[in-house]
């Protein structure tokens, strides 16, 4: 069923979206529409308003989200296997206990976007404005994470095992309990250097300009 340039907004749509089709959405205003426990698998949306949508307990397995935003969208609980977010404002969104694996999220603006208690093994980031993002407890292990910034951003408990970080900013987070063993931090703006950073990027790689601004901040000079 396509939809195109229609006005949703703050409708209920889960009865009118049969199982058994593949859903495109393409400029609709879906502000605050309700797709609690949709079946959405395969659909598309391209250059929507989803400001406010419910997407709880949706199945949005291979979706694809292309322009448009969604801010403060509510996708907890939802199945997101092998979803695809691409240039989509996602700030404020929420994907609390959402299933994650695989899902892909590039160019997006995730301004104080909420991915903490996410499930699965994993999702992928490229391009994103994290500023502000709750990813306590999140897997990003083995990624390589190019051009994401991450000011503010809470990352306790992540784990960046053996990740990659390219033209990445980490101004400013919280990384109280995160793993960075094996991680190469060269690419990425380390911030303010603090205990808690010392301790969390223990066993990671960092360049000779990096190492020298960790040992001014405790007062050691390198010549």
């Amino acid at each position: 069923m396509n939809f195109d340039g229609e006005d949703l907004s703050r409708q209920a749509l889960t009865e009118r979206l049969a199982a058994e089709e593949t859903h495109v959405f393409r400029e609709c205003d879906l502000t605050g529409a309700d797709f609690w426990g949709a079946s959405l698998g395969g659909a598309r949306f391209e250059s929507c308003v989803l400001d406010g949508a419910d997407f709880r307990k949706a199945d949005l397995d291979g979706a694809v989200f292309t322009g448009g935003g969604g801010l403060g969208a509510v996708f907890t609980d939802a199945d997101l296997l092998d979803a695809v977010f691409t240039d989509v404002d996602l700030s404020s969104a929420r994907f609390g206990g959402a299933l994650m694996t695989d899902a892909v999220f590039s160019g997006c603006r995730m301004i104080g976007t909420s991915l903490t208690a996410s499930r699965g093994t994993g999702f992928k980031v490229s391009r994103c404005n994290l500023m502000m993002a709750n990813l306590g407890g999140c897997s990003l292990r083995g990624q390589f994470l190019e051009g994401v910034r991450f000011d503010e951003a809470d990352l306790s408990g992540c784990d960046f095992t053996d990740a990659v970080f390219s033209d990445c900013r980490l101004i400013g987070t919280k990384v109280l309990r995160a793993v960075f063993a094996g991680a190469d931090l060269r690419g990425a703006d380390l911030g303010e250097p603090d205990d808690a950073k010392l301790r969390a990027f223990s066993g990671a790689t960092i360049n000779q300009t990096q190492a020298a601004a960790l040992l001014l901040a405790r007062g050691l000079s390198v010549v």
